[in-house]
């Protein structure tokens, strides 16, 4: 008896890169290019791997990543500093969305 192992196919390019990213637990930021966000409490955050600033007021800022954008919401938001790989956001942080 012949047995059928088909592997669903993949629907994107970035979904297989994916499959052999975990399947050879590789560290997916630096194979994927992941944003990388490290929140503390809520009065700071740190992100690295991010593309740019899309928008920047006190009460919003976005970041464009690699395959998403971040939003991080609350009051008194400012970029303490920033470099190509990283930046630190404080303030008072009430929401982060991914979109």
């Amino acid at each position: 008896m012949k047995r059928n192992h088909k592997r669903p196919p993949f629907k994107t390019l970035s979904d297989s890169r994916e499959l052999i990213v975990e399947s050879l637990k590789l560290p997916k930021d630096t194979m994927l290019g992941a944003a990388i966000v490290t929140i503390t409490g809520n009065r700071e955050a740190f992100i690295e791997n991010y593309k740019g600033i899309l928008e920047y007021t006190t009460e919003s800022i976005v970041l464009q990543g690699k395959n998403c954008k971040i939003c991080f919401e609350g009051k008194q938001l400012s970029i303490d500093y920033y470099t190509n790989e990283d930046m630190k956001i404080s303030g008072t942080i009430d929401t982060v969305k991914y979109f």
